[in-house]
C-alpha cells in the first residue's frame, strides 16, 4: 500500500517543471532525487555560483543564480526552502499563477510509511531529537533520523519500512505551512525567537502549533508543563497529553525532584533513573531527556533509557568541549541562538564563566540577560552586530556592577579568544554561546563553531606573555 503511493508520487512527477527554491545542504539531495525521477527541475539560489554546479547541470537540472534568483518564478509545483516565508512576494506571484507551494518535510509526512516522531520548540530541540533517535535505537529500531537537525528525508522514503520510525526535528519556519501533524509531537519550550522573520510572536508560535493542530485522539503530546505557553497548549489537544516538569508534579508523566527522574505513566510513581546517571551537564538538558523519555516510554525499556544517559556526550556544538589550556577550559556552544538557550547554558557550570556572546541580531530583547548574567557571568566578551545591544541591556541591569563584570567589545571572535584567555585564570571556564545567530559574520552556527574551535585550538600558554 505505502509501496504503490510512494511509487505513484514519483511516476506523478515525471516530466512535470518544478522548481526549488535554495541548494542548501537539506535540497541538494532533494534536487538529485527529482531529476533522476524524471521531473524538469529548476534550482534557484541566490549565491552567485555553488560548488555543486557541473554535478547538477550533468543531471539536467536547470540553475537560476544570483540576487535575481527569484525573479519571474514559476513551475507546476514549488519546494520553498524552510528559511523564506511562505508569503514572500514572489512565491504569492507563483502561487497566484497556478504553482503548487511545497517543501520537502511536507511531502515526507504526506508519504512516509512509518510512525513519525517530530520535536519542536526554542531551545532544546536538537539535542531532544537525538535523545529519542538514540533511546530508540537503544531499543533495536531502525531509525530515520532528520528534519531541521540537517537531514532531508524524503530522498531515503523508499527505504523507510512501516515498522521502522521516523524521528524529526521542526522549526518554525517547516512547520509554518505543514498540514499534517506527527504520531507524537515534543514541544519542549517557547520563548520569543525568530522575530526577524517572524511578523511577531504571535505568528511564531501559531507556527508552532501546527506540530499538534492535526494530531487524533490515537496519538500523543508531550509538553512543558513549566512553560506558559505550551502548557496552554494543552487546551486545544486532540491527542492524548504526557507532561514534563522540572517545578512540579504533573498528573500523568515525567518529573525531577530531589536529583532525580521519575515517571508517573502508567499509574505507578516510580524513580526512573538518578541524576548523576545522566552524562550530560545542565537541568536544561535533564529537561531534555525527560522530554525524550515522555514521547518513547511506551516504546523503550528502562535499560535503553538508562544506556543512553550513561553513554550520551552530546550533539557538536552544543556545550561540546573543545580543550584545556594553562587550567583554562574552553567549550563551544555556538548553537545557543538566542537568550533563554545562552542563559540556560552558562547555569548548567555551577560557577561563574567567561562568557563570548553577539552576533547576528535576530530582534529578540535582552532585557533578561542583563539581570542574569551578573550572576552567572565573571567577564563578558561581545562581538557581532548586537555587541553594544547586549552590553547595554547588561549594564542597564539591577545586578549590574562594572568592577564585577567587566565587559569587552571586539572585533571578532579570534580577538576575544585570546583576550579571554589572556585574562582567564587556571580553573576558569571560557564558552561560547552567543545568544545570536550567526549570520552577520558566518553561514550558520556549525561555520561558527567550527572557527571558535580553531581559534582555540591556535592559543598556546606563549598568549599569556
Amino acid at each position: 500500500m505505502y509501496a504503490d503511493k510512494i511509487k505513484a508520487y514519483f511516476d506523478d512527477l515525471k516530466g512535470r517543471e518544478i522548481t526549488v527554491v535554495g541548494i542548501g545542504v537539506s535540497h541538494l539531495p532533494l534536487i538529485k532525487l527529482l531529476a533522476m525521477r524524471g521531473a524538469v527541475v529548476t534550482a534557484c539560489d541566490k549565491r552567485e555560483s555553488i560548488d555543486e554546479a557541473a554535478e547538477l547541470l550533468a543531471l539536467g537540472v536547470r540553475l537560476v543564480l544570483g540576487e535575481q534568483y527569484l525573479d519571474d518564478l514559476s513551475g507546476e509545483i514549488i519546494f520553498k526552502t524552510p528559511g523564506m516565508r511562505f508569503d514572500h512576494p514572489s512565491l504569492t506571484a507563483a502561487v497566484e499563477k497556478g504553482s503548487v507551494l511545497t517543501s520537502e518535510m511536507e511531502v515526507f509526512f504526506e508519504l512516509c510509511p512509518c510512525k513519525i516522531i517530530a520535536v519542536t520548540g526554542s531551545d532544546g530541540k536538537t539535542t531532544t531529537t537525538t535523545l529519542i533517535s538514540e533511546m530508540l535505537k537503544a531499543q533495536g529500531y531502525t531509525v530515520h533520523l532528520g528534519g531541521n537537525i540537517g537531514k532531508p528525508l524524503l530522498p531515503e522514503i523508499e527505504q523507510i519500512k512501516p515498522d521502522d520510525i521516523a524521528v524529526v526535528e521542526l522549526s518554525s519556519f517547516q512547520l509554518h505551512t505543514m498540514k499534517k501533524s506527527p504520531d507524537i509531537a515534543v514541544v519542549t519550550n517557547l520563548s520569543p525567537n525568530h522575530l526577524d522573520m517572524h511578523k511577531d510572536m504571535e505568528e511564531y508560535v501559531d507556527a508552532k502549533r501546527n506540530i499538534l493542530r492535526y494530531q487524533t485522539e490515537a496519538d500523543l503530546l508531550v509538553l512543558n508543563l513549566d512553560n506558559e505557553i505550551t502548557r496552554s497548549f494543552a487546551e486545544e489537544a486532540k491527542a492524548g497529553i504526557r507532561w514534563f516538569s522540572a517545578r512540579t508534579v504533573p498528573e500523568y508523566g515525567i518529573w525531577y525532584t530531589e536529583q532525580k527522574v521519575v515517571e508517573n505513566i502508567d499509574g505507578d510513581t516510580r524513580v526512573l533513573m538518578e541524576r548523576e546517571q545522566i552524562r550530560l551537564p545542565g537541568d536544561h538538558n535533564v529537561e531534555n531527556y525527560m522530554a525524550a523519555i515522555a514521547a518513547v516510554r511506551s516504546l523503550v525499556s528502562d535499560q535503553a533509557i538508562i544506556s543512553v544517559a550513561g553513554n550520551f556526550g552530546g550533539v557538536k556544538h552544543r556545550i561540546e568541549f573543545v580543550r584545556e589550556v594553562g587550567g583554562v577550559r574552553f567549550y563551544n556552544d555556538s548553537i545557543a541562538s538566542s537568550p533563554t538557550r545562552m542563559l540556560a547554558s552558562v547555569r548548567a557550570f555551577g560557577k561563574k564563566v567567561i562568557l563570548l556572546a553577539g552576533g547576528y541580531d535576530k530582534k529578540i530583547p535582552f532585557d533578561e540577560m542583563g539581570e542574569v548574567l551578573p550572576q552567572y557571568v565573571k567577564a563578558l566578551y561581545l562581538s557581532g552586530h548586537t555587541a553594544e545591544k547586549i552590553k547595554a541591556a547588561v549594564e542597564s541591569g539591577s545586578h549590574y556592577n562594572a568592577e564585577e563584570l567587566p565587559i569587552c567589545i571586539s572585533e571578532n571572535y579570534a580577538e576575544a579568544v585570546k583576550l579571554a584567555y589572556q585574562n582567564a585564570a587556571p580553573g576558569d571556564a571560557v564558552i561560547l554561546s552567543p545568544a545570536c545567530a550567526s549570520f552577520d559574520a558566518f553561514k550558520n552556527f556549525e561555520v561558527r563553531g567550527e572557527y571558535f574551535i580553531n581559534c582555540v585550538k591556535e592559543l598556546s600558554e606563549k598568549c599569556k606573555e
